[in-house]
């Protein structure tokens, strides 16, 4: 009997693990949801916006960022709040950058949107899925997206054919690393609190993605 009360035991916290893992993944792409529209909000106000405000508005969202690093420990309201406020100043951040696009090739926002979606789908599942720690992958990516910012800024002041599309698709193979890290993140974290953070981190890896595409599919990589 004892075995049996036991067993029964072991599957309920199976249940209820499993059940809490459906409700913070759930819970966590919802807030990428909100965030992502609160960015397409602040994208469509500040498409008029001068390069002043959008610099400030660019260094006002990283505070954000970091300021719910700590808010997390004290206050999840105040936390997602946070979330909100990053996800609409990132848009106006963006939003002559986006604007621009709109108006000149709109179709390659559609095919770099499409392409984000089909690299999130694929590698977040991957990530996801996968049993084997990917601590060390996002170690890796954290040091190769320092160079790639260096490299980036050679190519500021140094013409290298065909640099602009390297970068990009170097980035995309940064960025497919930290997707799969943040959704195995998500699937092993038992914190709910965590999810403002997580959902965070996972829409960056989207924007991130999206920003590279755009790049690509617009012809910019190409021409440089």
């Amino acid at each position: 009997m004892d075995v049996m009360d036991q067993a029964a035991g072991y599957r309920t916290m199976a249940v209820a693990a499993r059940d809490r893992a459906h409700s913070l993944f759930a819970q966590t792409m919802g807030y990428v949801a909100a965030t992502a529209g609160l960015f397409a909000l602040g994208a469509y106000l500040g498409r008029n916006l001068g390069s002043g405000v959008t610099f400030i508005a660019f260094i006002a969202a990283f505070a954000c960022l970091i300021g719910m690093q700590f808010a997390a420990r004290r206050s999840t309201h105040l936390t997602v709040g946070l979330l909100a406020a990053f996800g609409l100043l990132l848009g106006l951040a963006l939003a002559m950058t986006l604007d621009y696009y709109t108006s000149t090739n709109p179709q390659a926002l559609w095919q770099a949107g499409g392409a984000t979606a089909l690299f999130i789908a694929g590698f977040g599942a991957g990530g996801y899925a996968t049993r084997r720690d990917l601590a060390v992958v996002a170690r890796v990516c954290f040091w190769a997206l320092l160079a790639l910012i260096a490299f980036g800024v050679v190519l500021i002041f140094v013409n290298i054919p065909g640099g602009a599309l390297v970068y990009s698709v170097l980035g995309l193979v940064i960025f497919a690393g930290y997707t799969m890290f943040d959704f195995q993140r998500l699937r092993r974290s038992q914190d709910v609190a965590s999810a403002p953070l997580i959902a965070a981190s996972i829409f960056l890896d989207i924007l991130n993605v999206f920003l590279f595409f755009l790049a690509i599919f617009s012809g910019d990589s190409s021409r440089r």
